[in-house]
């Protein structure tokens, strides 16, 4: 069930990596919360009450209906919902995100781990390259936001690899992951209000 989960993130990689639309952008980044929501819960060797609300609350609610409707909201006020027309076509996108996967693979069983982990592991370092990727590759700042969400997805995953049996470590790295996205929401929103501001006194001007 769990191999199954982590192959079903890394197609959202490759489709993330290649797809123009930033609307599909933000259903992903939803998708990839539930299943890291499943991952989270079936990782948890000893669940309570309170770990599995704690759980619920982080992963499902924040990263499957917050994120991606502050996202939207983001489309919405910004009328962007394409790529940059000079971005690299879907076929050159393949390449990199192909070779990007074999890297992480070659990385990966570089790694004294165990074989239960070490999908964990090749999916995680390619959701880091993906959003590496996606934010050199891409010129729009929507493109860029994705990116650094799905590198904060790749570190809950890690988390996940090396915490099955302490599921506190699992909550750090969950916490860490809200965090760092609230702050990364709020400093690409802030910059999305100061160039729509720049736009209007242009206009006005």
């Amino acid at each position: 069930m769990n191999v199954l989960i982590i192959i079903m993130f890394a197609i959202t990689l490759i489709y993330l990596s290649m797809t123009e639309r930033f609307p599909v952008y933000a259903g992903l980044i939803g998708f990839q919360g539930a299943l890291l929501f499943i991952l989270s819960f079936l990782e948890l060797h000893a669940i309570t009450l309170a770990t599995l609300i704690f759980v619920a609350l982080e992963t499902l609610v924040f990263k499957v209906i917050v994120v991606p409707y502050l996202l939207f909201r983001i489309i919405s006020k910004t009328g962007e919902a394409r790529v940059h027309d000079k971005a690299l076509p879907g076929f050159y996108s393949l390449l990199f995100i192909t070779l990007g996967l074999l890297l992480s693979i070659v990385v990966s069983f570089s790694m004294n781990t165990t074989p239960e982990n070490m999908i964990y592991f090749i999916v995680a370092f390619f959701a880091v390259y993906t959003g590496l990727f996606m934010i050199i590759s891409h010129k729009k700042i929507f493109s860029h936001l994705v990116g650094f969400l799905v590198i904060e997805n790749a570190v809950l995953l890690l988390s996940l690899a090396i915490g099955s049996e302490m599921p506190m470590l699992i909550n750090i790295g969950i916490l860490l992951d809200i965090f760092v996205s609230v702050l990364i929401l709020g400093i690409f929103v802030m910059r999305l209000k100061q160039s729509a501001h720049e736009l209007t006194m242009l206009k006005d001007d």
